[in-house]
């Protein structure tokens, strides 16, 4: 028999879950944040802040705190405290504004993505600024990724097929590989965008 208060229930919206499961998987945040957002998952998923301390190995008083710091604050909760020190130069409303330029518009002068040149210049914030922030909030808007969808049911089949082909041709046989449509320029791709967001850079098909 449990003895001492039930700790209160920790549920997550479909957002939260989606941002955290994103910090938790990062290469560029820092390491505390993604440790923070895997104590929340663990524990919205029914785990025990024991079974959490010894799965991460961490001390039970840790898991407790980051767990009752979202309960308060929600994502917000997970970030370090500011230390005292030096009055901020850049405040809450201009690294805001700084975000949403980076994650929901062009530079003016053509380019595809920002920079961290071109968007210091756009927001008057210094470039090393713009870089801490963006590596705080896991943004890399210099980087895509592609990925390719297929409505095809046989596409595994088809898949498997012409791979095994390369791996494994026929005795006295040769492969080519034909473009069917080479005089033909595609005009835009064939899925769209999805947009960078925090944790994860933009991915774009390669076809």
């Amino acid at each position: 028999m449990r003895n001492g208060r039930p700790k209160p229930l920790l549920e997550l919206t479909d957002a939260e879950a989606a941002q955290l499961q994103s910090f938790a998987r990062s290469r560029s945040l820092p390491a505390s944040l993604c440790q923070r957002a895997r104590i929340v998952l663990a524990s919205a998923s029914g785990e025990s802040n024991t079974d959490i301390a010894v799965h991460l190995g961490l001390s039970k008083a840790t898991v407790g705190k980051w767990r009752a710091s979202f309960l308060e604050k929600r994502i917000a909760g997970l970030y370090d405290d500011v230390r005292p020190g030096r009055p901020r130069s850049i405040d809450d409303e201009q690294v805001a504004q700084l975000i949403q330029k980076t994650l929901h518009s062009k530079p003016r002068d053509g380019a595809t993505h920002w920079s961290v040149r071109t968007i210091a210049a756009e927001t008057h914030i210094s470039k090393s600024s713009v870089q801490r922030y963006f590596q705080l909030f896991g943004l890399q808007p210099h980087r895509s990724e592609s990925f390719k969808l297929s409505t095809d049911p046989f596409f595994i089949e088809k898949l498997r097929d012409v791979v095994g082909l390369y791996l494994s041709p026929p005795d006295n046989a040769i492969v080519l590989s034909v473009d069917e449509k080479s005089q033909c320029q595609a005009l835009e791709r064939t899925q769209p965008m999805l947009p960078m967001g925090f944790g994860y850079v933009e991915g774009v098909t390669h076809d």
